[in-house]
Order: C-alpha cells, then sequence, then structure tokens
C-alpha cells in the first residue's frame, strides 16, 4: 500500500501524542510543545493514564478512550511498548503513525509492520524525528527549532542530520515544504515518499540524505519519475567501505558499493551532492537559481586569488570558463583600466568601485559569451560590500536580459560582507561564503543538467546486435552438469562468440613440456598463463606472462609458475596452462570490463584501464545494467573524465562506437542469463574498431525465478512481442516501445491528423524532443507502451498505460495512424494492454476522450468499459473493472 494513507500523514485532521509529557526534555513534552506552537488547527489528543492534561490540553487514559479516530498518532513511548500501541491504533482505525524511539529489534518490527498492514495504517520510523509541514503549521516532531514555509521537502534518514539542516535553514531563512525524518524507513521508504512529493504542488524540489535503499527497483522508478518534474539532490553517507558498514548499522540497509550509487543516482537524473557542507551551498542553489541554460561560465571579480579559488574547483569538478570574444573584450577595454585581466576571470583590480562593476555587468548581460556569471567581491577599504550588492542587485532586476543567464555571487568574508549575502538572498540571488563553494554550486547546476540531458538523449539503434541465447544456455548448463562454476577464457569462448564478442583462441596445456609443444603449432611469440580455480588474480604469483619466443621459454616459463604456486599457494588446485599466440599490441589499449552483483542494485558493469587487476570501486567507472549505445557511451566518458581511462591515449587510439558495442553486448548478455554472477574480460585489446577479449574468467550460480527481479532498473520487455495480422492480411510485430523509436515515433505522430492529435491530447500540441524522449524513454516498471510496427519498421499505433504508485489504477491512451483506421489496430492493441493490464495486476483501466469519438466508445463499450459521457465538460470516461482489491 504505497500511497495508501500519506494523506493522513501530510495531512491530518486530528492527532493523538502516545505517551504525551510533563517531563523535561522528554519527547512527548516536546512533541506537544511543537505541535501547539505550530498552530495546528485540528483537535491534538494527548494519551497517558498519568495527567489530566498535558500542555493544558485534557488528555485521555488509553488509546479505546479517545473520543475520535485519530488520522496521525504521534508515539513517544519507548520501543518495548510499541507493539501492543501500534496493534491498538489499528483497531482503533488510525490511518497513519509516527514512531520516535530507537533501538526497535526486528522482530519488533515485523509485529508492527504485520499489524500496519492488517489495519491497512502507515508506519514512519522507528527512530524518526517526526514530520514538519510548515504550509499547514505542523509540527509534528521533537526537532530543537521550527522550519519556515518554503519549496523544497527534504527526507533524511538521520534526525542528527535532521537537526543540523533546520539549525543552517533557520540561519539562512531557507524555507521548507515538508521536513521529513524518514528514520529506519520499515514502512513509508524513500519511493512512496519521492512519489508523494513528485505530485505535491507545495514541492519545487527534493532534497534527500540517505545511508541505505531497502527497495532498489521501487526507488529508481520513482527517482525518475521525480526526477522528470523536479529537482532532486541526494546526499549518501558510507562513501567509504567502513563508513557503508555502519551506514547497516544505523539504517538496516544493504551495504552496497558507493559506486553503485553514484550511478543510480546519475542514471535516474537525480544530483549527488558530496556532503553536507555541499549540501547547504546546494540548498541555497535550489531555493533561487533557475534552470542553468548553458555550461560556459564567465567570473567577474575584484581580486585574482579568490578567482583562482573558484577556478580550481570548477576544473577539478568538470566545469569550464567561457570564452570571451574580440568583441566583448573591446567593450570591457572601454570601461576598465587597463591593468584589467584581459581574460575570463575578468579580474577588474581590487579597488574597484561600484561603477566598474555595474558597467562590467552590463558588457556580459549584453554578450552572447556566457550562460552564467559569478560575481565575487573581497572586503575592500575603498567600497562598501552591501554597496556594491544592491546596486548590481538593481540592475539585475532591470536590466532586460539578465534572465537569459544565471547569476550565482560570492561576497567573502563573516561580519563586514553578512549584510550584502541578506540583500542578495531577499532579492531570490543565490549567494555563497566562499569561492570554492560559489563555484561547486554552479557545478551542481552543471552536473544536474548533464544528468537530466542523459534521460532525455535519443540513443543510437543496433538493429545488428547477435544474442545467441540458447548456444549460451547449452554452455551453462553443460557446466552445471560437471559441476563446473568458474569458466576461464577457454571454456567461454563459445558463450562470448554467441552475443559477439571476439576472444582469442586458446589451447590447454597439463604441463611445461605440452605448453611448449603447443606453442611450437601456433608459432610465436605466445603468452601463457595459469588455470586455477583457486587463485582469483594470476598477478599474485605472476601467472602470466607474455612475448615467449622459443620452446625452451616456454618451459621454463611454464614450470617458473608453477614453483610459484606451490610456495605461495600449496593447496591451490592447478587445471593447467592456457596458451595463446601474441596479439597485435602496437596502437592498441588495454580496458577492463567487469560485471558484479551490487546487494542493493543488482547486476552492475564497470569499465577501467587494463594491465591491472583491480577491485572495481576505487579504480573503475560503474553502471547499473541495462545499457544501450547511448548509456554505454556515457559510461566511457565518465570513465575518461575521472581518469578511470587514460585520456592521454584514449582520445587517440579508442574507438568510441566499438567499445559501446562491446559494452551492450555484455549487459544484453548478464541480462538474458542471470546464472552468470561475474565476469571479467581482462584484457579487452582495443585497437581501432577491432576489439579481443585476451582473457575471460566468469562464475556461475543455478539460478531460479524471474531473471528481471534482480535489476534495479526493468530492462525491455522481450516476452511481450508477438506478431499479428491486419484485415487486409498484412503483417505486424507488436512490441514494447523503446527509446530508439523516437525518431519512428516522431514520424508516426506527423501522420496523425490535427483533429485526431487534438482528440489524443485534448489540445493543440507541439511534440519536440522532451515529449517524445518522455513518450519513448519509459519506465517498463510502473508504464508500458505498446507500438504497432509494419516490414518497414514504421510505427503504425501506439496504446500506452501509466500506473499509479500503488498498482491500483493505471490510465490508458490510443492513438491510431489517421490513415490506418479500420484495419483492426486499435482493437488489437486494446486488447493487448488489457491483457497486459491484468497479468501486472493493475484493478482497473481508466481513459478520457471526447464524446465525438465515436470509433474509440463503441470499441471500449465492446471491450467491456462503462462509458461515463459529459457534455458539458466535453469529456467521455472510460474505466474497465479488472479485479477487486482487497
Amino acid at each position: 500500500m504505497p500511497q495508501q494513507g500519506l494523506d493522513a500523514l501530510f495531512r491530518p485532521a486530528s492527532i493523538a501524542v502516545i505517551g504525551a509529557s510533563h517531563r523535561d526534555n522528554g519527547a512527548g513534552k516536546l512533541v506537544m510543545k511543537n505541535l501547539l506552537a505550530g498552530n495546528f488547527s485540528g483537535p491534538i489528543m494527548p494519551v497517558n493514564p498519568k495527567y489530566e492534561a498535558v500542555a493544558g490540553v485534557m488528555a485521555y487514559p488509553d488509546i479505546p478512550s479517545l473520543p475520535r479516530t485519530p488520522d496521525l498518532a504521534i508515539v513517544c513511548t519507548p520501543a518495548a511498548h510499541n507493539v501492543a500501541i501500534i496493534e491498538q491504533l489499528g483497531l482503533k482505525g488510525c490511518r497513519a503513525v509516527i514512531i520516535l524511539a530507537a533501538g526497535t529489534s526486528p522482530e519488533q518490527l515485523t509485529q508492527m509492520k504485520d499489524s500496519a498492514r492488517l489495519h491497512k495504517m502507515r508506519l514512519l520510523g522507528p527512530n524518526s524525528m517526526g514530520v514538519i509541514l510548515p504550509h499547514l503549521g505542523l509540527n509534528a516532531s521533537f526537532a530543537p527549532f521550527p522550519a519556515k514555509a518554503g519549496r523544497i521537502a527534504f527526507v533524511s534518514q538521520s534526525a542528527a542530520v535532521c537537526s543540523t539542516i533546520l539549525d543552517w535553514a533557520r540561519h539562512n531563512e531557507v524555507g521548507f515544504s515538508h521536513f521529513i525524518s524518514l528514520g529506519d524507513a520499515c514502512d513509508i521508504n524513500f519511493a512512496q515518499l519521492l512519489d508523494y512529493l513528485a505530485r505535491d504542488r507545495h514541492t519545487s524540489s527534493i532534497l534527500l540524505y540517505m545511508d541505505a535503499v531497502q527497495d532498489a527497483r521501487a526507488f529508481m522508478s520513482a527517482a525518475r519519475t521525480a526526477s522528470r518534474n523536479k529537482a532532486v539532490l541526494v546526499v549518501k553517507s558510507g562513501k567509504t567501505q567502513l563508513g557503508a558498514q555502519l551506514g547497516y548499522l544505523h539504517s538496516g540497509g544493504n551495504v552496497g558499493m558507493d559506486a553503485a550509487y553514484d550511478a543510480a543516482i546519475r542514471r535516474a537524473g537525480m544530483l549527488r551532492v558530496r556532503d553536507t557542507h555541499d549540501l547547504f551551498a546546494a540548498v541555497e542553489t535550489l531555493n533561487h537559481a533557475q534552470s542553468l541554460r548553458g555550461e560556459r561560465l564567465v567570473i567577474l571579480t575584484n581580486g585574482g586569488g579568490p578567482a583562482i579559488m573558484a577556478i580550481d574547483t570548477l576544473v577539478a569538478r568538470g566545469g569550464k570558463l567561457a570564452n570571451l570574444s574580440e568583441q566583448t573584450q573591446a567593450q570591457l577595454d572601454q570601461v576598465l583600466p587597463a591593468a584589467w585581466s584581459h581574460i575570463n576571470p575578468i579580474d577588474i583590480v581590487g579597488d574597484a568601485p561600484v561603477a566598474r562593476y555595474l558597467d562590467s555587468l552590463k558588457v556580459l548581460l549584453d554578450s552572447e559569451d556566457c550562460d552564467a556569471i559569478l560575481i565575487m567581491h573581497a572586503p575592500s577599504a575603498s567600497v562598501s560590500s552591501t554597496l556594491v550588492a544592491k546596486e548590481i542587485i538593481k540592475l539585475l532586476q532591470s536590466h532586460p536580459r539578465a534572465r537569459r543567464v544565471n547569476i550565482l555571487t560570492n561576497w567573502s568574508g563573516e561580519t563586514s560582507t553578512f549584510e550584502a549575502r541578506r540583500c542578495f538572498t531577499e532579492a531570490g540571488i543565490p549567494t555563497y561564503r566562499t569561492p570554492e563553494s560559489a563555484a561547486g554550486a554552479f557545478m551542481h547546476l552543471v552536473e544536474y543538467r548533464r544528468n537530466q540531458k542523459l534521460l532525455m538523449e535519443t540513443p543510437e539503434s543496433i538493429s545488428d546486435l547477435p544474442s545467441d541465447k540458447e548456444t549460451v544456455k547449452t554452455v551453462i548448463q553443460e557446466a552445471f552438469a560437471q559441476h563446473i562454476y568458474q569458466l576461464d577464457t577457454h571454456e567461454v569462448s563459445r558463450l562470448m562468440a554467441a552475443y559477439g564478442i571476439q576472444t582469442l583462441p586458446t589451447w590447454i596445456a597439463t604441463d611445461s613440456t605440452e605448453a611448449a609443444h603447443i606453442a611450437e603449432q601456433i608459432g610465436y611469440p605466445v603468452a601463457i598463463k595459469l588455470r586455477s580455480p583457486d587463485i582469483a588474480h594470476k598477478s599474485d604469483v605472476s601467472g602470466v606472462v607474455l612475448n615467449l619466443r622459443s620452446a625452451a621459454e616456454v618451459a621454463q616459463s611454464a614450470d617458473a609458475i608453477f614453483d610459484r604456486v606451490s610456495q605461495s599457494y600449496p593447496g591451490a588446485r592447478i587445471t593447467g596452462l592456457m596458451v595463446q599466440r601474441m596479439a597485435r599490441r602496437a596502437g592498441s589499449q588495454e580496458l577492463h570490463i567487469a560485471v558484479r552483483s551490487d546487494p542493493v542494485f543488482g547486476p552492475i558493469i564497470l569499465l577501467g584501464d587494463g594491465g591491472i587487476d583491480w577491485d572495481g570501486e576505487e579504480q573503475a567507472a560503474v553502471s547499473l545494467l541495462p545499457l544501450n549505445m547511448t548509456l554505454a557511451r556515457y559510461l566511457v566518458i565518465h570513465a575518461l573524465k575521472t581518469g578511470k581511462l587514460r585520456a592521454n591515449r584514449s582520445h587517440q587510439s579508442l574507438d568510441m562506437e566499438a567499445v559501446c558495442r562491446v559494452l551492450t553486448k555484455v549487459s544484453h548478455l548478464i541480462i538474458n542469463h542471470p546464472e552468470i554472477t561475474h565476469l571479467d574480460i581482462h584484457p579487452l585489446l582495443a585497437t581501432g574498431k577491432e576489439l579481443i577479449a585476451l582473457d575471460v574468467s566468469l562464475k556461475l550460480e543455478p539460478f531460479e525465478g524471474e531473471g528481471q527481479a534482480r535489476l534495479a532498473i526493468r530492462p525491455y520487455p522481450t516476452e511481450w512481442e508477438e506478431q499479428a495480422k491486419l484485415k487486409d492480411g498484412s503483417n505486424i510485430l507488436i512490441r514494447a516501445v523503446l527509446p530508439e523509436d523516437e525518431p519512428a515515433h516522431r514520424d508516426f505522430v506527423n501522420n496523425v491528423s490535427d483533429e485526431d492529435r487534438y482528440k489524443r491530447f485534448f489540445a493543440n500540441v507541439v511534440i519536440g524532443h522532451e515529449e517524445l524522449a518522455h513518450m519513448t524513454q519509459i519506465d517498463y516498471d510502473r508504464e508500458m507502451a505498446f507500438v504497432a510496427i509494419n516490414s518497414d519498421g514504421k510505427i503504425l499505433a501506439v496504446v500506452r498505460a501509466i500506473s499509479d504508485p500503488d498498482n491500483e489504477d493505471a490510465e490508458f491512451a490510443i492513438l491510431v495512424r489517421s490513415d490506418l483506421k479500420g484495419m483492426g489496430l486499435g482493437r488489437l492493441l486494446m486488447e493487448k494492454i488489457i491483457r497486459y493490464a491484468r497479468i501486472k495486476g493493475i484493478h482497473s483501466l481508466s481513459g478520457m476522450t471526447m464524446p465525438t469519438n465515436r470509433g474509440m466508445i463503441n470499441l471500449a463499450r465492446k471491450l467491456g468499459f462503462k462509458v461515463k459521457v459529459d457534455l458539458e465538460e466535453g469529456v467521455a470516461e472510460l474505466k474497465l473493472q479488472l479485479a477487486r482489491g482487497e
């Protein structure tokens, strides 16, 4: 029941406080104090058998004696009492409960969840500080400070972080739409809150502080949906393994790789900020900044040193300065002294008066050289910091082009510049105390823009991608039949070839003599490599020897490998040696591609430099599966930008498309075959367009159940593909929409008449790239769109259904090409979406059309829909009941 009951938490009409008390510093007293101070308009009912009244409000001895059923109960009692209290509240009919106590045992959590589920009641916590809803005047928490109303929703697993943020927000006059302490998230979790806040009209941006995610699939679906509409920023603790383990102890969530969290946040279009200092800067940016138009930054400053500090932060995080045109430089020459820097950053010299700032800023606002301007000011004896700020604010408010660029300000210092920063805040202009935080805030906007762009980019279609599933299944079954669970290059060559990944021919030798004989047969130079299921890294025993050019060298090297194993790993099993002819390495680059299983996000793919054995997280770029060509390209670019691939060679020799194809093939291999839990291609030798896997290792485990369930993002559902015939006998393919379908979808929409488009969208709409991206890049876990495609690859019709987070109702819509009506497309697709909804467990399908759309109305009635026509409103409502809710 993900969304049911959340209204009772966030819009309660009445509240009970279980364990309300007079005890100083007790949660029961603090909650009552905050509720009364917040001016909540509904009845507040303290429950405690010891008192007749608490804080002047009549108290009740127990839950059954409450005069009315509370929408929301705040439980302030110790953990040992709370299982019984939750059951009593459920019997009373309470719809939402906040549990404050820490120290709840796993058994108690299970009992409370079972009771809440039975009574259809929602739980926030335990170990929650509560919630603050300033726009309702509701402070249902034991927070030490109140929150003012604003547009930012803040959700945190840590109560201590909540207190810190509240204190900072009070000092900086930052307001919130919702302030939610999630606690241990035994019921209500991040995913459900994201779904709720994404729809909330009071919220324009969402800020998350998380220790761990419990349901990765639900989290990713909710996050991708929310971030399409609102800015979502994340602070994730546990960057180190020790920190992650402590996060597990704190929240009870799984310990996942920090790099996997990082990849998930980027993939969902959110923005990760590094720490609480970054968080404060991010809140300031969110509170005031408009969407970023581009990444070209100009810095206007009265001091070179602070500007250099800002640039160091900018460059370290992948940002860039704008280039000043000759025209802009000439105009600046006319208003600045000869000593100005003549480059970006524009240093207008330390004694700069107000006029110099204003004249320079006018030139920049009138130019086309930049997308954002960072105005910096260091305290000066020659001019008032506050006066400079006030005059700049006047200019920005009056200049007609000021809204075309993003403005950020940095007035460095404390006492002397505090008033200036307050003026900027009141004017709605982001302001920062240090150069580093200002540059970091700009990079927040840049990184967020990049992540959003990733959400909207149309991937390249690769229709010739090989995937011989049956061959791979045979290889895996043969291995299991022989009780083999770890395969090396020789054993996986057939499996790799089935997905179009080229491997180097490999021969197996049992001893040094056989290795020398094989080398004579295949030709020199050769490489020999140890085969042992007990030695994870061959480098531990120098188990790989390259460029051997004679039988004697091969025999000596083989014997030396065996000797090193017997000394370092005396009990290790040795299954022989692999012998390979040396691949041509001139002008090549060695890459390392790996697949690991993250305990939170499932299979992840890693990319880094070859030549060394790495553990992954620190030395590789990481992405969630599934990958397509666009996502693979972003992984490669991320690896280059972060130094995980050495850019000094890669830019020259690495063929981006070829590498992306291999990454996409690996993604398909892992998705189609859940028995593969661990894969290493090390190295993958890249020579122009030719990529050869020189060494491959693979681990298998028997798998039962739905293979897609282990993935945080549901991949393209091949199981819904089917062939069908139209009334004229022509064959069509009905399948789920793909991100690569955007060009075909554009052509399809262009073949629909204006009248039919109006009936579908209830408006004269212009459908551009962003709208098409939303239509084709869907979350298969909560949305489905089926397209009918002819033999030429053209889209003939589309039907889609978007379910609510509870999977109760799905809203459907259908559109058929205007010149193909009467061919049976509408019925085929409607029957398809109804079958899908039944299998998905959706309770009802709802749609809307115009009363004049008789064809759709008649079809709906034939398929069992109830039709309700409202001529006054000009709509016809269609509803099909599929199943009854429990």
